[in-house]
């Protein structure tokens, strides 16, 4: 390829990039600084959740059917999603959850020996639901939110990659310049911020495309679907909830048979963090039990499903099953989102991703002060012309 073809090409990926980059900035600082602040969630809640915690007792906890009459009591004419059962030392939280007519999202906390009510609190609310809301979808209705934010993080892909091809040097000896900062006083802060956004996003641009992919992972159903067949999946990678075989013999019981799956579970799953129940929502479906195995990670999750008529256990066909069950495309997907927070790694995933974000949120700001001081410099060559002539 010719010296003239070359740098025609570098011009047009240099323009995309900079139209690209100008018109999702703000989005993109958004998206990187909320994101950033959700990663460490759990660590800073930590500080002030004494509600969640009682004294442990050699007793056996209240059964769920126990739970949902004393919670519906606490907040009538909801839905709860789930009932989440810790260790001993835990309280058992109920968690309500309505998407219409608008989001209605509370969690009631209970002694999980006497059932008396601890706390009631509004998970739609408070510093990181306003933080996850602005991540989302810019703090704007869900329907044009969300689209904006999916598409802007699209095309963040394709500006890392452009980004990539722009920074790399055209001969040898500009590698040094283009690996590290190479300041001393009489640097102007054109040059420090041109190094800010080249040196700095190359170094992140790896982890940048990590994050990018996987928030279109879970943006775009397409994007979604894609990943993973293309890395082998062979099974149905939606969320399945099987029924529950029809109950031809009319039973009588004091109590719903479900009441019997948690101390059951207790026994079985001995080192399981936390178990989450899901109440059948018909006649037809099945119990669904969320086995947390790993505090913190979503991806080594086992979701069991039992007949509701007889408590037996059926397996899906959907990726969400049992994590033993799982193969190589089904465990990249169901990692998805500890690999989006860095829980994936602990707590150096988390700082990682935490600092990733940030330097994210950084390109957007030095792109635009790059292409303003360009801007800039044109116009103020153009005056100088014309007062000349």
């Amino acid at each position: 390829m010719t010296s003239k073809k070359k740098n025609s090409r570098r011009k047009t990926i240099l323009q995309l990039h900079k139209i690209l980059g100008l018109s999702t900035g703000i989005v993109l600082f958004i998206v990187s600084i909320t994101g950033c602040l959700w990663v460490f969630k759990e660590e800073v809640e930590s500080f002030y959740d004494d509600y969640k915690y009682v004294t442990p007792k050699e007793e056996d906890v209240i059964s769920a059917s126990v739970v949902k009459s004393i919670a519906e009591a606490v907040i009538p004419n909801k839905t709860i999603h789930g009932v989440i059962y810790g260790k001993p030392h835990e309280a058992i939280e109920v968690v309500f959850y309505e998407a219409e007519p608008e989001v209605f999202y509370q969690s009631v906390f209970l002694d999980p020996y006497s059932g008396e009510f601890i706390k009631k609190t509004d998970n739609d609310s408070g510093f990181f639901a306003f933080i996850l809301k602005g991540h989302l979808r810019l703090w704007l209705p869900d329907a044009i939110g969300s689209r904006i934010v999916s598409y802007s993080i699209l095309l963040f892909l394709i500006i890392l990659i452009s980004g990539l091809f722009l920074w790399w040097p055209k001969n040898k000896k500009n590698w040094k310049q283009r690996l590290k900062f190479d300041w001393n006083t009489k640097t102007r802060w054109k040059r420090k911020n041109f190094d800010l956004h080249t040196v700095t996003g190359f170094y992140i641009a790896s982890f940048g495309l990590i994050l990018a992919f996987t928030g279109c992972v879970m943006a775009f159903n397409w994007f979604y679907f894609i990943a993973y067949k293309a890395t082998g999946g062979d099974k149905a990678p939606q969320f399945i909830i099987p029924k529950s075989a029809p109950q031809y013999v009319s039973q009588a019981y004091d109590t719903p048979i479900y009441d019997k799956l948690i101390p059951k579970l207790y026994t079985t799953y001995e080192h399981a963090k936390s178990f989450e129940l899901h109440y059948p929502e018909n006649d037809s479906t099945s119990v669904l039990v969320e086995v947390s195995n790993s505090k913190g990670l979503y991806y080594d999750m086992d979701y069991l499903f039992f007949d509701q008529h007889t408590l037996e256990e059926i397996e899906t066909t959907s990726i969400y099953g049992k994590y033993k069950h799982a193969k190589f495309a089904d465990k990249v997907i169901r990692m998805n989102y500890d690999i989006h927070i860095g829980a994936i790694g602990g707590i150096a995933g988390k700082i990682i991703a935490f600092l990733v974000g940030l330097i994210c949120a950084s390109l957007p700001v030095s792109g635009i002060l790059l292409w303003y001081g360009r801007a800039y410099k044109k116009q103020v060559k153009v005056v100088a012309g014309k007062v000349r002539g």
